[in-house]
């Protein structure tokens, strides 16, 4: 009968295991005190590497924070845009008022 172990366990071992390695242990007789094949050992090391995890970990947070940065700049540029086109509407407005009161040979002169 199989036996299926959860990842917090498989990870429990492997740190036992490490901990036998280096002892002076080999992956034999770790397997053999385990109770796993040596094959299963060394999958279970390629899945579960801890520098593997952690880089995976760290790919998926710079990957939200691409998103989430992403998301911000977006926003910024809406915001800069609204704010030029109420500029612009702005100088019009300023433009069109100045030309109603003192005449548009005044704003050319300055």
């Amino acid at each position: 009968m199989k036996k299926r172990r959860t990842a917090e366990d498989v990870t429990r071992l492997l740190r036992d295991a490490d901990r036998d390695l280096a002892k002076g242990l080999t992956v034999a007789d770790i397997c053999r005190k385990l109770g796993i094949a040596v094959t299963t050992y060394y999958r279970w090391r390629q899945r579960n590497d801890p520098t593997q995890v952690d880089t995976d970990r760290r790919c998926r947070e710079l990957e939200t924070e691409v998103e989430r940065l992403k998301r911000l700049v977006a926003e910024l540029m809406l915001d800069k845009q609204m704010l030029q086109d109420i500029a612009k509407k702005n100088l019009v407005r300023d433009l069109n008022g100045i030309e109603g009161r003192r005449g548009l040979l005044r704003l050319k002169d300055l």
